[in-house]
């Protein structure tokens, strides 16, 4: 067994293409995105007598409080099996650790697509990994089958959400738009601002979201969706289709027009453009469990996801992997923004 460097798109896409458990943070396209924003990517591919059995997408994150490797959703393994996994995972860490010191990094960070197990949870353990105080990445996603008819995709809906799609195609005020246009991320991002400053997160730049939908333009990969209601642009969705799964990426809608049922239509659109290109998952992105954790701040969007029917998946906590002592200021400062934002 042994890592390389993957130099063309077709191999890399070409292996995700025929894994089960993946997200877009894996995917060629992320990695030009970081690239563009001026951070050092590596995407390394783990071999078996010749044949890519893993894929992992490295990114090193440059901040005041500290650099790291970020290894964002991955690594992503076509073999599931213990002994595959932990073998892949002991050839990554040896592979970052040296590069970790080469880049000058303090640490390095896992946000891993396997599911939340003791056995997994245990492989990081046993390779020196600690669970990291703040997730980069969703940990948790609600996500649903969307292989079925649209019948039954309804059927499988929450009563008040299925009327509500309802109530908003029969509603001649409200007028759904899609765009693939980069220019029409002033729009989202005129949209969006306002929300996270209500909702007390701090927003992506309107350069960075430029970027990120350039980046998933180049094959057709993206779709923005508007909403409007009595002409009025009101609600957006940025939606990513890649690799077979749908992904409900970024959105808002604006506070003073939350009785009106546009952000249900959109979803909707969202799913039907999905089924329409083939996908098989729809991932609604990130998930807080409204039962056990009411005041976690993810509570009330999970409700609105889970509306739609569909499944949790649950991941592995974000993983760490201390190079240098600098690594304990990140935590302390990482610790106090998740104590802040009641995470």
């Amino acid at each position: 067994m042994e890592v390389r460097e993957v130099t063309t798109k077709q191999e890399w896409e070409d292996f995700l293409a025929s894994c089960h458990e993946k997200t877009f943070l894996q995917s060629w396209y992320w990695g030009d995105f970081h690239e563009s924003l001026g951070n050092k990517v590596w995407r390394f591919g783990i071999f078996h007598e010749g044949e890519m059995i893993a894929a992992a997408l490295t990114i090193k994150i440059s901040a005041k409080r500290g650099s790291f490797l970020l290894v964002p959703h991955g690594p992503v393994m076509k073999d599931e099996s213990h002994d595959v996994r932990l073998e892949v995972l002991k050839m990554l860490t040896q592979k970052l650790q040296k590069l970790a010191k080469e880049a000058k990094a303090d640490f390095i960070r896992v946000s891993p697509i396997l599911k939340r197990t003791q056995e997994n949870i245990s492989l990081f353990a046993n390779l020196g990994f600690r669970t990291g105080p703040l997730h980069y990445h969703p940990e948790s996603s609600w996500k649903l089958d969307v292989t079925l008819s649209e019948e039954k995709l309804l059927a499988g809906m929450r009563k008040s959400t299925r009327y509500l799609i309802r109530q908003g195609e029969k509603n001649p005020d409200i007028e759904v738009i899609k765009s693939t246009d980069v220019n029409d991320m002033q729009l989202f991002y005129t949209l969006h601002t306002p929300v996270a400053k209500i909702q007390k997160f701090v927003p992506f730049s309107l350069s960075y979201l430029q970027k990120e939908f350039s980046a998933f333009l180049q094959d057709n990969n993206i779709v923005l969706y508007f909403a409007k209601y009595k002409g009025e642009y009101i609600a957006t969705a940025f939606e990513i289709f890649w690799s077979g799964v749908g992904f409900y990426h970024h959105a808002a809608l604006l506070p003073e027009y939350h009785k009106i049922p546009v952000s249900y239509l959109l979803q909707w659109e969202a799913i039907k453009e999905a089924k329409n290109r083939g996908c098989k998952v729809y991932d609604f992105w990130g998930y807080a469990d409204p039962v056990k954790d009411p005041r976690h701040p993810y509570s009330g969007p999970t409700l609105f996801k889970m509306g739609f029917g569909g499944y949790v998946d649950e991941y592995i906590k974000t993983q760490d992997y201390i190079i240098s002592q600098k690594y304990w200021i990140n935590y302390i400062i990482e610790l106090a923004r998740k104590i802040k934002r009641g995470l």
